[in-house]
């Protein structure tokens, strides 16, 4: 898989993506990862992406004419299955999109930045907008760096046991089960009994339950979904 990420601080993707799984995916060669410097596509020489919103509002708007360039000058060199553009005002993202994008070849995330973008890009070039909550950053970087993330795991072959990523939260549309590991007993707290019993279906059984119920008490309007 490839991911073309479009900023106006690729400086800030140096340190997320030299650690952990994403960089294990970049050393096996199942990812690639490609920051480009909105700047390198602005029209004039003092390298301007953004300007003043017609209307009158305060704030200031990336400009269509870089971004436009950019995303037609990466287009070249290949199909791109979606061009997501973040953005608090886009749908919040998921486990199920990440499911989804992992199963993709090419992406290109567009960082939003100031008061956002020029509408027109987010009309004829966009083809997913997300957010990661109901707030605001002060630009885009972030989320991008953490939907690279949530598909990075996702890819087969980056995480030795593919199937430890099925278990995570959100995964069955409900939160994870509780975990422990060895010692059995500290300080007096024990691990469950199941799930030292070696009792495959009834462990499966207990996982689910708790799974259920932690997801009740917690998150409530996953399991009304």
């Amino acid at each position: 898989m490839r991911i073309d990420i479009i900023t106006l601080f690729p400086e800030m993707f140096v340190g997320p993506f030299d650690h952990s799984i994403v960089k294990r995916a970049k050393t096996k060669g199942l990812l690639e990862i490609h920051l480009h410097n909105l700047r390198d596509f602005a029209t004039d020489k003092h390298r301007r992406v953004d300007d003043y919103p017609f209307g009158g509002e305060a704030g200031m708007v990336l400009m269509i004419e870089p971004i436009v360039n950019c995303i037609e000058h990466l287009s070249k060199e290949r199909t791109y299955d979606e061009i997501i553009f973040t953005t608090p005002d886009g749908k919040v993202f998921d486990q199920k999109e990440a499911n989804t994008l992992s199963l993709k070849q090419n992406i290109i995330i567009l960082c939003g930045h100031y008061k956002g973008v020029d509408q027109r890009v987010r009309e004829h070039f966009i083809t997913k907008e997300f957010s990661i909550g109901d707030f605001v950053l002060s630009g885009g970087e972030m989320p991008a760096m953490l939907i690279a993330d949530a598909i990075a795991r996702l890819i087969p072959g980056v995480i030795g046991d593919e199937t430890s990523a099925l278990s995570d939260s959100f995964q069955n549309g409900l939160l994870s089960y509780p975990i422990y590991t060895r010692p059995a007993e500290f300080r007096g707290w024990k691990v469950p009994e199941i799930l030292m019993s070696g009792h495959d279906a009834k462990i499966a059984e207990w996982k689910q339950e708790q799974a259920i119920q932690r997801t009740a008490e917690r998150r409530p309007e996953l399991i009304s979904h």
